[in-house]
């Protein structure tokens, strides 16, 4: 993985890592401390250190590195890096898994000077379908919809909106950050909210290997490398319309206000550090 970014030549890069993680603390908190209680332990009969979720499992840090990984990088671009601290505009968000198209940053730049007049109650732009399976409808319309997790981009405002929620970012109990923010933080918001994006993909999650298709020793998932897209001569040249409508799509499937969560976030020292990331860059 570093190597790739090291050769990244088109664009000005800068590489963070994260400095509280499993990786970097092995035997300690975030990681595993000798004393914690594992899966369903008795923290009283076996005298180790640990709150379980709701269903009784205690932590794996493995699992619950992915949440504090998102929000320590979240609060560090948007408040701690001199690069970004003081941007105000869009900032676009993708993970490893995620294929950009060529027409991505094009559309982007559409999307977002678009949304105050076609949408002004979007929060976001997305570069994909919620549904991370969808390409997209082909309409000639613009879609406003449930906000993804693949290519997703909003401004410093909708930041500081989700900055206001860390309580509830940090002590809803699901070790999932996308989850956390559909169940709990954007409902807080008080409206529904949408994202805008063009009705053709300009980004896919490619593989088939996540958290959730078993990384254990006996049923390890292998990925052999196949995509499961096409990228076609439309998708390399900015393919939006300015004119076209929006249609908005509500109620839609999905996580929403009353999932109780899946847990696995139920760690008492999960939640402080949570809230720390929150405040490390506020005096």
């Amino acid at each position: 993985m570093n190597k790739i970014v090291e050769g990244i030549r088109f664009c000005q890069v800068k590489q963070i890592f994260a400095p509280f993680s499993p990786h970097v603390f092995p035997n300690s908190f975030p990681g595993v401390s000798p004393t914690d209680c594992k899966e369903k332990d008795d923290a009283t009969k076996k005298q180790c250190k640990g709150t379980p979720d709701q269903y009784g499992n205690h932590r794996s840090p493995k699992i619950v590195s992915l949440k504090h990984h998102w929000w320590w990088m979240m609060n560090t671009v948007w408040d701690g890096l001199k690069e970004t601290k003081d941007h105000s505009g869009h900032i676009l968000f993708i993970e490893e898994d995620h294929y950009i198209y060529p027409n991505a940053y094009r559309n982007l730049q559409i999307l977002t000077e678009l949304k105050p007049q076609k949408c002004p109650h979007c929060y976001a732009a997305n570069l994909a379908p919620c549904d991370v399976n969808a390409r997209g409808e082909g309409w000639d319309s613009l879609i406003a919809e449930r906000m993804g997790n693949v290519g997703y981009t909003f401004n410093r405002t909708v930041w500081r909106k989700i900055h206001r929620k860390t309580t509830e970012f940090c002590f809803f109990d699901d070790y999932n950050w996308d989850i956390t923010m559909w169940a709990t933080v954007y409902p807080s918001f008080g409206n529904p909210v949408f994202t805008l994006r063009g009705p053709r993909t300009s980004a896919v999650h490619f593989g088939k290997c996540g958290l959730h298709q078993g990384q254990g020793e006996a049923r390890a998932c292998i990925d052999n490398g196949m995509v499961n897209f096409q990228v076609e001569e439309i998708d390399t040249v900015a393919n939006i319309n300015s004119d076209w409508e929006v249609r908005v799509f509500e109620h839609q499937p999905g996580y929403k206000a009353g999932f109780k969560g899946w847990g696995g976030w139920g760690d008492k020292r999960d939640h402080q550090l949570c809230l720390t990331f929150a405040q490390m860059y506020h005096s």
